[in-house]
């Protein structure tokens, strides 16, 4: 035995596997026939014994790497104080890690269980087997490892805008596909050059079959560029029924998950040759825009009347503007010396006007209201239902619950003030108008 492991020591380190074979196989061989083996059974079974053998202490080392040095691995990483080492060699990398190792083993001592068929076509297609399954899951380890780094700087507040999840898809299709042409290669035992020029002529078929992709990747990094798009921004499209928070960007699809808590996919190139609205300008802004009018009956419109602004000077928000402004009135009509008995003549408050000085003061006078940005107001075109009265504004808070209750209360007091100053609001008659009017006519 001992002569066997000093030719198989001499024959490993001048790197000949079939001298190495051969003294091992013979060992093998004496030891059956020893052991009473038939020697015609002795030589058709000592290499499958060898092969076994190899088998065995492959397993045997990987289950040592697994068992106890990825062990010792994951201790050392969680004695350290950084993070990203807890992630990078996290249990799924290393397991792939570990399982290089039986098939490499395998690969590199099968020649010794076939010594006498050292140039034959089965012991070349056995190791290309097992190469096929080394860079199999050689490609498994180097995508875990993609996922791990994403997973480390997905979480830095830095990247948590950036489409990470697309360029780690983009990446671990490109890894495949490298790794697919090698495998190929390999089993019709050719170079991989010879495929890529072979897949050169086909580039428009690849093209055809990974369109989306292609679009999806370009389409990822034109919305990243030029920061049209990240994880957590509102977005609305209601072409395609999209109106809520991204949640995901990957190579393929952009999910929303919209208010009511269903989720819409958008392939990204649509989010560049088509429209939609973000709102994170918004978000970031002092405030979220109202913008809502009402409509005034027209026939309720007319001059103030000395009893009128008595009235109103009586209205904390109007007291100042009522004065100023009479005061501007009366030295215009006596400048102009106006007669005032006809009031076609010269310059005169009306009650509409008045109302719209009272709600700029009142909208001025909130503190939901932001005072840093547009506030004002106007009249629209007068239309067949009424002058329309718009109240422009931006509220203070933009969480939309909070908004929604800001604009209701401030139009719940302007609807409750309009009959102050005589005016009315315009609606289209309702049942209840109708019975009414039938009620007086039959009277």
């Amino acid at each position: 035995m001992k002569e066997v492991i000093d030719t198989v020591s001499v024959a490993l380190a001048n790197g000949e596997t079939e001298n190495v074979g051969n003294a091992v196989m013979q060992e093998v061989n004496r030891t059956l026939v020893s052991a009473g083996v038939d020697e015609v059974w002795a030589d058709k079974i000592d290499n499958l014994i060898v092969l076994l053998f190899i088998i065995g202490i492959a397993l045997l080392a990987n289950l040592i790497c697994r068992k106890m040095i990825l062990r010792v691995v994951a201790k050392l990483v969680k004695q350290t104080k950084a993070t990203w080492d807890d992630i990078v060699f996290n249990h799924k990398v290393m397991v792939n890690v570990s399982r290089m190792v039986a098939p490499i083993l395998i690969y590199i001592a099968i020649p010794i269980a076939f010594p006498e068929h050292a140039d034959s076509d089965l012991l070349d297609f056995l190791r290309r087997l097992c190469l096929i399954y080394i860079i199999a899951v050689f490609l498994r380890f180097i995508s875990a490892l993609f996922t791990a780094v994403y997973q480390v700087y997905s979480e830095r507040e830095q990247y948590r805008d950036k489409p990470l999840k697309g360029l780690l898809q983009t990446a671990q299709v490109i890894l495949f596909f490298i790794g697919a042409i090698i495998i190929i290669s390999i089993l019709i035992n050719q170079s991989p050059m010879v495929l890529l020029t072979g897949l050169g002529a086909s580039a428009a078929i690849l093209m055809l079959v990974f369109k989306d992709s292609i679009m999806g990747f370009v389409s990822g990094i034109q919305l990243s560029a030029n920061n049209m798009l990240k994880v957590g921004d509102w977005i609305t499209m209601p072409k395609y029924g999209a109106d809520g928070t991204v949640i995901e960007v990957t190579l393929n699809t952009v999910k929303v998950r919209n208010f009511d808590n269903t989720i819409t996919t958008i392939p990204p190139y649509l989010l560049i040759s088509d429209s939609f609205q973000n709102w994170q300008g918004m978000q970031e802004s002092g405030g979220r825009r109202v913008k809502r009018s009402i409509n005034i009956d027209m026939t309720s419109v007319r001059f103030c009347t000395p009893e009128m602004l008595e009235k109103y000077r009586k209205i904390q928000l109007l007291t100042n503007y009522v004065e100023e402004t009479e005061r501007v009135v009366e030295e215009y009509n006596k400048e102009h010396d106006i007669d005032n008995s006809v009031l076609v003549n010269g310059r005169r408050q009306t009650n509409l006007g008045v109302f719209r000085a009272y709600l700029t003061n009142y909208l001025r006078s909130l503190p939901t209201v932001n005072q840093e940005m547009t506030c004002m107001v106007r009249q629209l075109q007068p239309t067949e239902t009424g002058i329309p009265l718009e109240l422009y504004f931006f509220s203070a808070n933009k969480v939309w619950v909070a908004y929604e209750g800001i604009q209701a209360d401030v139009f719940d007091h302007v609807l409750a003030i309009i009959p102050e100053f005589g005016l009315r609001v315009f609606q289209n008659p309702s049942g209840e108008d109708l019975r009414r009017i039938g009620v007086k006519i039959e009277h």
